[in-house]
């Protein structure tokens, strides 16, 4: 049984409300931003998932500091 994680859940959740921002930027006629902002703001998300599932210490802490840099990129 896997326990919560709480990072994990922010991030996911955050993606989708990303995910709807995209579908309003797009009906305003709004891509190169937004196509950013998708990449970006989804990004954050993948990197906690490979950071957790990294094979060191390091490997967590390089993966995460990405998806640092993602959040703020956002």
């Amino acid at each position: 049984m896997q326990k919560n994680n709480l990072i994990k859940d922010k991030t996911f959740d955050f993606a989708l409300l990303i995910i709807e921002l995209y579908k309003i930027c797009k009906t305003q006629n709004e891509y190169v931003i937004s196509k950013q902002l998708l990449r970006s703001g989804t990004s954050i998300g993948a990197n906690v998932q490979e950071a957790t599932a990294g094979f060191s210490e390091k490997d967590f802490l390089y993966k995460m500091s990405i998806a640092s840099k993602e959040a703020r990129e956002t």
